[in-house]
């Protein structure tokens, strides 16, 4: 690497089959403020992605494009994009970033100027969630809730906690503090890459702050069910740091507490309406609605504290069923050593199954 830009920001975007995205996360970035660069790497897509990177190169001076033809063994293949183009990267900050984001105006200097001020060495932000359809609506806030239970933005943030996260779809950490904690080359094989570099951040004795980021830039994650079904299971059993009881705590809770009380009240409510007598049924059917009532207003406050709607604690309890099973199927799947899809490649379970 040459001499870095001072102040400057290199912008990494890995890029894997993105023709659906790459031009509006390019478009979100190339206004913004204090940029060195912005490095585009083609991870070997197979659809227009390339062809459309091409386009935005001539229109974009300061946009460089890196094509991988290949996947060398050991590494997953973001990680390797992301190493191959922070190699590349000038600028004294990198700003590691998915395809599928958006960036508001002004954010990248906002949060550089934020980190230069308080002394941050990595920030992480968890982007705004972009939910559309009911089944994204539904599991999509509930599984980010149960992350944030995980991994407590404050607790992570704080310099005396020994925990730390990332959110891979958003780290902007100095360069010689990338390149001192190892840079991706270090997990190579991960595939919670983004919360193995963190805690490398922060075991070195590095500052990192983690927070809601729906105000600076956000993103659609999943366009299919399909995707989200492979995507949670590729993560949530690493998430959960391999963890059964924890993993078992989470689907019990979210059956228990936010399907079963709702389930019972229709249930004892179709009886007494049936039976047209009150009695102890009605008392419990009251006391379930009650019960669900007061959860979901907990899971609103919970959503606005991570900038979702609380109109979408509507969907809580279809949310609590689907991200039970997402939580089992992913555990499953590590557990028995299944194969991992994820953008049309296969990961084995059985290797990726120990958290570090």
């Amino acid at each position: 690497m040459s001499e870095p830009s001072a102040g400057r920001v290199s912008v990494i975007i890995p890029a894997r089959n993105e023709e659906r995205n790459i031009e509006r996360v390019i478009g979100s970035l190339a206004g913004q403020e204090r940029l060195q660069e912005i490095i585009a790497v083609d991870d070997a897509s197979t659809d227009r992605t390339a062809e459309i990177l091409q386009h935005l190169r001539d229109e974009i001076s300061f946009l460089r494009v890196i094509h991988n033809e290949g996947l060398p063994e050991g590494w997953t293949g973001k990680t390797y994009a992301c190493a191959v183009g922070a190699a590349q990267a000038q600028g004294e900050w990198l700003l590691f970033t998915d395809a599928d984001t958006e960036h508001s105006s002004g954010s990248v200097a906002y949060w550089v100027g934020r980190a230069e001020r308080e002394r941050l060495d990595l920030v992480s932000l968890s982007p705004g969630q972009v939910v559309a359809k009911w089944w994204e609506k539904a599991v999509i806030p509930y599984v980010f809730v149960q992350l944030a239970r995980w991994y407590p933005f404050e607790e992570i943030s704080q310099a005396d906690s020994e925990r730390a996260a990332a959110n891979g779809q958003y780290i902007l950490v100095r360069r010689e503090i990338y390149l001192e904690a190892g840079g991706f080359e270090s997990v190579r094989g991960e595939i919670l890459d983004d919360v193995r570099i963190a805690e490398r951040v922060k075991s070195s004795g590095r500052r990192i702050f983690f927070a809601p980021g729906a105000d600076w830039v956000r993103t659609r994650m999943y366009v299919s069910f399909g995707a989200m079904w492979e995507g949670w299971t590729k993560n949530l059993y690493l998430l959960a740091e391999g963890n059964w009881g924890r993993g078992v705590a989470a689907v019990a809770q979210a059956w228990l507490l936010d399907v079963v009380p709702l389930v019972t009240f229709a249930v004892l409510g179709a009886m007494t309406v049936a039976s047209r007598q009150g009695g102890l049924a009605t008392i419990l059917a009251v006391a379930c609605l009650f019960f669900a009532l007061a959860r979901r207003a907990r899971y609103g406050r919970e959503l606005s504290k991570l900038g979702f709607d609380r109109s979408l604690a509507n969907y809580q309890w279809p949310g609590a069923a689907l991200a039970g099973l997402l939580i089992l199927n992913s555990f499953c799947a590590y557990g028995l050593g299944r194969r991992i899809e994820w953008k049309g490649r296969t990961y084995s379970g059985d290797r990726l199954r120990k958290p570090r």
